[in-house]
């Protein structure tokens, strides 16, 4: 009878500590819940809402200007955008062709700089680093503006530069290069290689997380640099180019800025600079067409997610995580 007694004592006991380690498990995640409400509520403020009416706003013809004569129309907006705006398609694929341009070569331009920025035989690394970041804390359309005087046909110091070299520029006048629609890409290519500091500090960050271990170890075994840097530096930073890559994915599709300023969204010189956000933004704010903008911005936050998915499907392929098994 005693044995029966102690037993069920001990079973009584074990009870109330199991209910005393899930009462601390709860309490871990309320207070943590507590903690991360102020962005919860944030994002619920100024994300999620904000999404979830937008998507309504495609069923409806609203213009902001007459917000009272709302009106639900159902489809038709998405039908619009699919099949009778010619604008969208050939909109989106200026976008997506200049980013298939300007995407490889921001990343290549900022992962070399940063290996470069990262070599112990580089004098006075900390002010080169400083430099290349600089630019970054200046305001975009102050950079642009710069930019515009800089690739000035008459004084800008682009065309000068090629002069000296003895290339000769269409006429005395000097490559137009905003006027040209075969140099004017490059022209925002090179605008854009102008504000890479936070990539370059991004991949500067991966660079110093490689153990030096490994390049003593192929040192050794007699590799070369370029042999390390595609055996060694590339796999172990893999997932930094990866969250680059996604980042720089989205923001191409989102290019705006650039030819807003420079051309008032006039899609000049022959539209080759209407890009996608132009034409929303144009929809939306120009016309006040909020309905057909909101539908506008779904297909692109749609394009975005399909693209992001793309990648990471394919990231299991070429990305490496260090401590895990072969993927």
């Amino acid at each position: 009878m005693s044995v029966v007694t102690e037993s069920t004592s001990q079973v009584i006991a074990a009870r109330g500590h199991n209910r005393r380690v899930l009462t601390n498990r709860q309490r871990e995640e309320r207070w943590g819940f507590f903690f991360i409400s102020p962005w919860l509520i944030g994002f619920a403020l100024f994300t999620l809402f904000p999404m979830i009416a937008s998507l309504i706003f495609t069923t409806y013809d609203f213009t902001l200007s007459v917000p009272d004569e709302a009106k639900f129309i159902g489809l038709d907006n998405w039908r619009r955008m699919l099949f009778e705006d010619e604008t969208v398609w050939r909109s989106l694929w200026i976008t997506i062709r200049y980013a298939f341009l300007s995407l490889p070569i921001g990343m290549i331009v900022a992962f070399l700089l940063a290996v470069l920025l990262n070599s112990k035989h580089l004098m006075g690394r900390a002010v080169f680093r400083t430099l290349f970041y600089a630019p970054t804390m200046i305001p975009g359309i102050a950079s642009i503006l710069i930019f515009v005087q800089v690739f000035n046909p008459y004084t800008g110091w682009v065309n000068r530069i090629i002069e000296v070299f003895g290339i000769k520029a269409m006429g005395v006048t000097g490559l137009r290069w905003f006027d040209d629609p075969n140099l004017i890409y490059l022209a925002f290519v090179f605008i854009g290689l102008y504000g890479i500091g936070n990539t370059i500090v991004i991949n500067l960050a991966g660079l110093q997380g490689v153990p030096t271990e490994l390049y003593e170890a192929a040192t050794i075994d007699g590799a070369s640099w370029f042999t390390s840097l595609y055996r060694i530096t590339l796999p172990m930073v893999s997932p930094v180019i990866f969250y680059n890559l996604v980042l720089g994915t989205i923001g191409s599709l989102q290019y705006f800025t650039v030819p807003f300023v420079i051309n008032g969204g006039s899609g000049y010189p022959d539209g080759t600079t209407e890009f996608f956000m132009i034409h929303f933004f144009k929809q939306t704010f120009r016309f006040s067409n909020m309905g057909y903008g909101a539908t506008l911005a779904w297909l692109i936050f749609v394009i975005a997610l399909v693209a992001t998915l793309a990648l990471f499907g394919t990231s299991r392929r070429w990305v490496y995580y260090a401590g895990e098994s072969n993927r």
